[in-house]
């Protein structure tokens, strides 16, 4: 961490020691209080806001944060909040990817009435794209939006939505001209009480998680709703998936580095054969390349970051290469602090045996690992 921390401006470096502290402290005590949840708290949230931390998200004229979105600074937070305050690293974040769509296609009166209650948290706001047949072919959803008047009937389901069914809103995606394919999707602002919207069920993960699925039965829009003109859907979308698939590396590089502390703690306490297991070399062994790792995934994610908010136009090859490694790596790091922690470590109460169920999904969502390979590779063809 130290090479990155040469690097970041002092404000940044501010940023990361307030949240540090927060997580060491009131952040630390909700975060208890909350426990393992499926449901959104919002006492976490309105926290969040209350420090400022949600407005990094949302552009300082409709919010209270910087002019210009920062992917540096959140990888910083989100890194920080992963390593002990997993339900506020999920609110953090999910208001941060809900609200990309509105600040990357919405119009000045879009913004102005959604993002401020966003920065607040005054609104619980989320990003519904992936429906039951889908999945990693989003262009091939099957939600329809069909424009009548002054609306959009918007008809379909969504899945494996964070922060569903408990959102109050949604930036969904549905395809306006099923012909088109990908160029045929279209972007809405969809708020839980709009007619025709039906809260779905919760999904019971292997660690608990709030989300769920949303239905459209015939649900209304206004056409004032829509993100940017028909057809730009996708295109949104994936320009708001670019920015977090980097901060989703920060997120398992915080859940590897609270294995690793985990892991080298415990080593230096358990006692075996007379000694500390930390003195085997079999351990250090184990030690020593966790920590290799973790310091190569987090300079991905942080070179990703980096050339993003220097300019680079596109970073899809680099925030590719951050989500795959880190992901992955975090897998490893995390199954090592397990065995480290012998029996303990599939106990639960134990940290580590809830980051082993925390970590497997993360090399799944926003692009499996495998499906990030392709795109690399694909980049790497078009250069």
């Amino acid at each position: 961490m130290e090479f990155v921390l040469s690097l970041i401006s002092e404000e940044q470096k501010m940023l990361r020691d307030t949240v540090v502290k927060l997580c060491q402290g009131k952040l630390k005590e909700l975060e208890e209080k909350a426990g393992e949840t499926n449901v959104a708290n919002r006492e976490i949230l309105g926290f969040l806001a209350k420090q400022g931390l949600l407005g990094l998200a949302v552009p300082g004229k409709y919010g209270t944060g910087p002019e210009k979105m920062s992917l540096v600074s959140f990888c910083l937070v989100r890194e920080e909040l992963a390593r002990t305050c997993p339900n506020a690293e999920l609110i953090f974040t999910m208001q941060g990817l809900g609200s990309g769509p509105i600040v990357t296609a919405g119009t000045d009166e879009q913004k102005q009435k959604y993002l401020p209650p966003v920065a607040t948290g005054k609104t619980l706001i989320t990003f519904a794209l992936t429906e039951p047949s889908g999945g990693t072919d989003a262009a091939s959803i099957l939600s329809r939006a069909e424009r009548q008047g002054d609306h959009y009937v918007l008809k379909g389901s969504k899945t494996f939505i964070s922060m569903a069914p408990d959102a109050d809103v949604y930036s969904v995606f549905a395809k306006t001209d099923p012909t088109k394919g990908s160029k045929g999707i279209t972007a809405f602002i969809v708020e839980k009480g709009f007619p025709g919207f039906v809260p779905g069920e919760r999904l019971d993960l292997v660690v608990a998680h709030p989300i769920g699925s949303i239905y459209f039965e015939d649900c209304l829009v206004p056409a004032a709703n829509r993100l940017g003109e028909e057809g730009q859907g996708f295109k949104v979308a994936m320009q708001t998936l670019d920015f977090f698939r980097t901060t989703v590396g920060a997120c398992a590089v915080g859940f590897a580095q609270a294995a690793f502390d985990e892991a080298l703690s415990y080593a230096k306490k358990r006692v075996a054969f007379g000694q500390p297991i930390v003195r085997f070399q079999l351990i250090q062994a184990k030690l020593a390349e966790m920590a290799m790792k973790i310091s190569a995934a987090r300079l991905l994610v942080f070179q990703s970051a980096f050339l993003k908010d220097s300019g680079k136009k596109s970073i899809t090859k680099e925030s590719s290469m951050a989500k795959l490694y880190a992901t992955e790596v975090a897998q490893q790091v995390i199954d090592q602090a397990v065995q480290i922690f012998g029996g303990y470590g599939v106990c639960k109460g134990y940290l580590v045996e809830k980051l082993y169920r925390e970590i497997r999904s993360m090399r799944i969502y926003e692009g499996t690992s495998e499906i990030q390979h392709l795109v690399i590779a694909n980049q790497l063809l078009k250069e």
